[in-house]
């Protein structure tokens, strides 16, 4: 080879390099490395514990006491394990981090493939909650205006969506994760408190005379379509895995001291705290309610009026710290792709023009379709299940190589056919809920 040329390669190599190393110093994943373990609890127990939580006692209804418990504690240790694996996974190559979950795949997958498997599912994930995050932190603030206002003028739910967007494109503007710790922080006390609220409210009540754990529906398709219903909501409970990669990027790493052992002790905090969280408002308020649980238990409490209230506002303030855990990586993908494939110069301005962009995209769909929370429920079935559930055993299988036949390999093996029979079952109630909804549909209603 032409000394001259080889010598043109290694500059434009290294210019590569440094240009790389540049926009990973913007890019909100990427731009700061000093995160500690309890960041990675506080990020995590924000991601994962959704306002959801509240419905899980009427997925308990729709699923029965023994195939509920089951459920929802085998989906715990599955998650449990497949974020460790993730976790180890961040550094499986000497000297280079996999700082986000399509990085990974496409070590696994290969280049292209590997974009393709990962980004549209993990997308559909973060964007879909958001959404939700949309319609849910409204939804709270209406009820906290009724019951402290109950004599004032009635407010469309539509405003109190734009309200709450207005908060959300406020805190866009703050650059990467670690700079959103605090918010993270509040969002995550506010997750204890209301679930706290709701199975502790819902055991003083005590069980109700008329309770009954028989089924909620009538007729045997009921039944059917609203068991699979109760496994997606079961199943989209547990989506963490869609940021664990983008969290431990923040977590600095050396060969003494690997990010893993940080991300692994706040991931295992984290998911005590999901558990403290999920299984008590789960089992105590299915418990108590029996058959007549509504949707959300809190409507079942119904009194006392100032405990409602609080516990909605809480589900505020939490949403708000959930929205921007799931919106950063989102952001990071946005602005990746404008400066690498768009040719745009990393500005504020391109910044504040995505990220503003990308909070008015969400409040626009959260206000125009009302069943939103089905239609996610059945994109889940195709996203959730597999980037949390299955994915991750995949790509464990494909990097790591366990011995045929071996502990691990038959973990691996079981977890992906759980995972996969989840992909299948649970929209099926989903589109059943949007086939019926689609009668008395009307676009922002």
């Amino acid at each position: 080879m032409d000394p001259m040329m080889k010598e043109n390669g290694e500059i434009v190599k290294k210019e590569n390099s440094e240009g790389e190393n540049n926009l990973n110093g913007w890019l909100p994943v990427t731009a700061n490395r000093e995160g500690k373990w309890w960041y990675a609890a506080i990020h995590s127990v924000t991601g994962m514990v959704g306002a959801g939580i509240l419905g899980l006692p009427y997925a308990m209804s729709q699923l029965g006491w023994g195939p509920g418990v089951t459920l929802l504690l085998v989906s715990w240790a599955i998650t449990l394990y497949t974020l460790w694996q993730m976790i180890e996974l961040h550094e499986a190559v000497p000297g280079k981090r996999f700082d986000r979950y399509h990085e990974l795949g496409q070590y696994a997958f290969g280049e292209k493939l590997g974009l393709w498997v990962i980004v549209p599912q993990q997308f559909m994930v973060q964007a879909g909650c958001d959404i939700v995050y949309m319609v849910t932190g409204g939804s709270s603030l209406m009820k906290f205006y009724n019951i402290v206002h109950p004599n004032g003028p009635p407010i469309k739910l539509t405003y109190f969506i734009m309200m709450y967007a207005v908060i959300e494109f406020l805190l866009s503007n703050l650059p990467n994760f670690n700079s959103i710790a605090g918010v993270s922080l509040t969002a995550a006390i506010m997750s204890l408190s209301y679930s706290a609220i709701a199975w502790i409210a819902s055991l003083i009540k005590g069980v109700q005379p008329d309770t009954s754990y028989a089924s909620r529906y009538n007729t045997s398709a009921s039944q059917i379509f609203g068991f699979l219903s109760g496994i997606g909501t079961v199943a989209f409970a547990f989506s963490g895995h869609n940021i664990v990669l983008e969290i431990q990027a923040t977590i600095p790493t050396s060969p003494e001291n690997p990010s893993k052992k940080a991300m692994w002790k706040g991931s295992l905090i984290a998911y005590v705290i999901v558990g403290l969280c999920y299984f008590p408002v789960a089992f105590v308020g299915y418990l108590v309610f029996g058959r007549f649980v509504e949707d959300n238990v809190m409507i079942s409490l119904q009194n006392p009026n100032w405990l409602i209230a609080a516990a909605n506002l809480f589900v505020v303030i939490h949403v708000i710290g959930s929205y921007q855990v799931y919106a950063i990586p989102v952001f990071d993908m946005l602005e990746s792709f404008m400066v690498l494939k768009m040719k745009f110069q990393p500005s504020r301005k391109l910044r504040i023009i995505t990220r503003g962009s990308y909070v008015g995209i969400t409040m626009f769909i959260g206000i125009a379709f009302p069943f939103f929370g089905s239609l996610l429920s059945v994109l889940g079935g195709i996203a959730f299940a597999p980037t949390s559930f299955y994915l991750p055993c995949i790509i464990w299988l494909i990097i790591r190589k366990p011995e045929k036949y071996s502990i691990s390999w038959f973990l691996n093996w079981a977890f992906i056919i759980f995972g996969m029979s989840l992909t299948i079952l649970a929209p099926i109630g989903a589109i059943r809920d949007i086939v019926v909804q689609c009668g008395t549909f009307k676009f922002f209603s």
